[in-house]
């Protein structure tokens, strides 16, 4: 169970370390603020936490509602030239190239 929560974590923290961050040092807060009775101090913290989880909240609202506008792919030449293809190239089996 302990490895679990251990890898759950890790995975969240790498994916988004600005939030991640932000949680812990809120949860930080609150932990000194509630144990030594600094009820500004564990607001602060409780803050800093409920921002932090609106604006990763907030974020992947966003990113879910923006999607790219499906168009064809744009090819830098056409697709049948009007000149002529090059010719195949082969080597004569005659004249050897010199090295």
């Amino acid at each position: 169970m302990n490895n679990s929560w251990s890898r759950i974590l890790k995975s969240v923290y790498r994916r988004e370390p600005v939030t991640s961050f932000i949680v812990t040092a809120g949860a930080v807060n609150i932990a000194v603020g509630g144990l030594s009775e600094h009820w500004a101090l564990m607001t602060i913290g409780l803050g800093a936490v409920g921002v932090a989880i609106a604006l990763r909240w907030w974020q992947a609202q966003n990113r879910n509602s923006i999607q790219p506008q499906k168009r064809p792919p744009v090819y830098a030449l056409p697709p049948h030239s009007s000149r002529p293809s090059l010719p195949m190239l082969s080597m004569s089996k005659k004249n050897p190239p010199n090295r």
